[in-house]
């Protein structure tokens, strides 16, 4: 139940990048944030109704909780026209704690893979709570190219190993895999997208869009 979860995560998060990028209304991405918010809360309660006291059972599905809330507040929000900051300042909780969570993956768990996975949440919650919490619009370019690309590689394709029964055995080279494309990857978007390149690229119209923020 948790991996069909985490495939619709991925679903989510793409489509939140999207909209973070301009190229979906905010009100088109409210109802599939409701869908899998309310998945996220009613799958680990049950997970935890059945675990029979397990307690790394309950340990993992105590953290769907922390996206599903995220996806009903979001999708709330979104089709109320509310203030950001409210959602902003849970996402900065969300990030601890996916700090957390990725210790006692690699520790406890021994799921390195996992581990590498719910850093990268920490990283995008984080984005979360600047853009949101601090409002700082200058990053929202940025933290939707993240959350669109971290939909696929932290959602669909783990999902999609686990509903296979690939997990276990590519879980330590998948883990490598993330940790290397996430450096290179968000480390190459953020001269482009970073806070002040847009403003950078308008305030001089002869630079060519690519150099604007070159050095």
């Amino acid at each position: 139940m948790a991996s069909v979860g985490l495939l619709f995560v991925g679903a989510v998060l793409f489509l939140n990048g999207m909209m973070l990028l301009g190229r979906v209304d905010p009100k088109a991405a409210a109802p599939l944030n409701l869908f899998v918010g309310a998945m996220q809360v009613v799958a680990p309660t049950y997970l935890i109704f059945t675990a029979n006291g397990d307690t790394d059972t309950i340990l993992n599905a105590s953290g769907l909780y922390l996206f599903g809330f995220t996806y009903l507040y979001v999708g709330i929000n979104l089709l109320a026209g509310l203030d950001g900051t409210g959602v902003g300042y849970y996402s900065a909780f969300v990030a601890v704690c996916a700090l957390v969570f990725s210790g006692l993956n690699f520790g406890r768990l021994k799921d390195n893979g996992f581990g590498v996975i719910w850093l990268y949440w920490a990283f995008l919650w984080a984005l979360f709570f600047v853009l949101l919490g601090l409002n700082r619009a200058a990053w929202t370019r940025y933290t939707g190219a993240v959350a669109a690309i971290e939909g696929w590689v932290t959602g669909v394709v783990p999902a999609f190993l686990l509903l296979t029964g690939r997990w276990a055995e590519n879980r330590n080279i998948t883990a490598v895999a993330l940790a290397v494309f996430g450096v290179i990857v968000f480390g190459a978007l953020y001269p482009p997208l970073r806070p002040g390149a847009e403003v950078s690229r308008q305030s001089h119209p002869g630079v060519p869009a690519g150099a604007a923020g070159a050095g």
